[in-house]
């Protein structure tokens, strides 16, 4: 069997089940799988010299009749070796291979099309690329896969399949082509086009010489008393206000345009909190750590009310739409560099790319701060300094409000009480997220929200 779409159509169920499943960048493991398997597959090397290159469609499909489609590159050589094998080839992860690697940067320098059955691969750059040069893997990363090549390019794989344009994809290019510079700029993609789906599949990204992400730095600046880490949060809200402003500034682009709220926005906000209110104090499974919100729901929604009293939204505008500490990173230069905008990867894509307020982007950073004090407490053992978290909040606040396009957002009182009501929004995602994968930090998210059931009305 010679043809490189049917070899990895052949790998047996149980090999590539064992493979997808054990790896980080699998995303759903709370649900019982009833199978896995490759539905299609693009040679991107056929017939050349091995190992051979493919991008394998891998379906996982659950037992309640859902599915989920994975980009898995796969290398292919004769003989054994790989972690699974059919008709005398064996199967192994492309992105640890570095001569695959850097074939697959070639392609993207050459701005190739490669054809096959179903459509095509289409390789693309924003200027001259170079050449490809040694590999090193990311390593932090949980849904996608990351690799660093010659300390100058990062090539992101993106392993969750979904329909339609990546939106990491059209902000960077947007952000690039606009000049923001606190970003790791766009410097090309691969996309397929045709059957089974039209999909953004990786992108390349200059590469840009960190310290440490701001979740880490948090972290240990509370574990070493707490002084270093706030006065570097007022420019990083400056960076924020600035991002926003930017992708606010195009008028002629309807993917970008700003645009009024309708006269219902606000209130189709609150009820969409709402209904995850219900829908999340309907389903809260018996853990201790829960208890505490046990018979407030009513309460939960008397704030939601007070936070969603009529006034002005702002305008709507493409966000990063997952904006935490952990998606910023404090640069050797000492700045700030904003990552990952592909939306909150639980929200579908066509979901993630609508235009919403800004100030989504402002609360979740707000909820961002005091996840890490209360992971500095709850996990870690370590008191956050009297008031840590207040300044950290004020200080962002003030760097972003001293950048941000004013007309984009609402001021006074009314911000205060849209910033409480996104931070709400996000508090129950978060929970709704930790009960899903990482039940042991449940009780982050449930202080978020009793902080928020609990503090004076705004």
């Amino acid at each position: 069997m010679s043809d490189v779409r049917e070899l990895v159509l052949a790998l047996p169920e149980d090999e590539l089940r064992k493979y997808v499943l054990a790896q980080r960048w699998y995303g759903s493991k709370s649900e019982e799988v009833a199978s896995v398997r490759a539905v299609d597959a693009f040679p991107l090397r056929p017939g050349g010299a091995e190992p051979l290159l493919a991008v394998a469609v891998v379906e996982v499909r659950f037992a309640a009749g859902t599915h989920d489609l994975y980009n898995v590159p796969l290398g292919l050589r004769r003989g054994d070796g790989g972690f699974a094998s059919a008709d005398g080839w064996s199967a192994f992860d492309a992105l640890e291979d570095e001569e695959l690697v850097q074939g697959l940067v070639e392609l993207l320098r050459q701005q190739a099309t490669v054809e096959h059955e179903g459509g095509t691969v289409q390789f693309c750059t924003i200027g001259d690329v170079g050449e490809g040069g040694a590999v090193r893997a990311m390593g932090s990363e949980q849904s996608n896969t990351s690799v660093v090549l010659d300390e100058r390019l990062v090539l992101k794989l993106y392993r969750r399949l979904e329909a339609g344009v990546n939106p990491e994809l059209e902000l960077l290019r947007f952000l690039t082509e606009h000049g923001f510079p606190s970003i790791a700029s766009l410097e090309g993609w691969a996309a397929h086009v045709g059957q089974p789906l039209d999909a953004t599949l990786a992108i390349l990204q200059h590469y840009v010489p960190v310290r440490r992400d701001g979740w880490t730095f948090a972290l240990e600046d509370l574990a070493a008393g707490g002084n270093g880490f706030v006065p570097l949060v007022r420019q990083l809200g400056e960076v924020t206000g600035r991002m926003h402003t930017v992708l606010a500034s195009e008028p002629s682009d309807p993917a970008f345009s700003p645009e009024e709220p309708s006269v219902e926005a606000l209130a189709l906000i609150v009820a969409r909190i709402d209904e995850e209110i219900e829908q999340v104090f309907a389903s809260l499974p018996d853990l201790a750590e829960l208890e505490p919100l046990e018979g407030r729901a009513d309460q939960l929604r008397d704030r939601l009310r007070e936070m969603g009293q009529s006034g002005p939204l702002g305008r709507l505008i493409r966000h990063h739409g997952d904006y935490h500490l952990g998606q910023v990173l404090w640069t050797e230069a000492d700045d700030w560099v904003v990552l990952d905008f592909e939306g909150e990867p639980a929200r579908p894509l066509r979901e993630r790319r609508h235009k919403r307020s800004p100030l989504r982007d402002v609360a979740g950073m707000l909820r961002s701060f005091s996840y890490a004090a209360s992971a500095s407490a709850l996990e870690h053992g370590i008191e956050p300094p009297t008031g840590w978290e207040g300044r950290a909040r004020s200080e962002f606040l003030a760097g972003y409000l001293a950048e941000a396009d004013p007309t984009i957002i609402p001021d006074g009182s009314v911000l205060d009480r849209r910033l409480r009501l996104f931070e709400l929004e996000k508090a129950l995602y978060e929970l709704h997220y930790e009960l899903g994968h990482r039940p042991d930090w449940v009780r982050v998210p449930v202080a978020g929200i009793l902080q928020l059931l609990d503090e004076e009305p705004p």
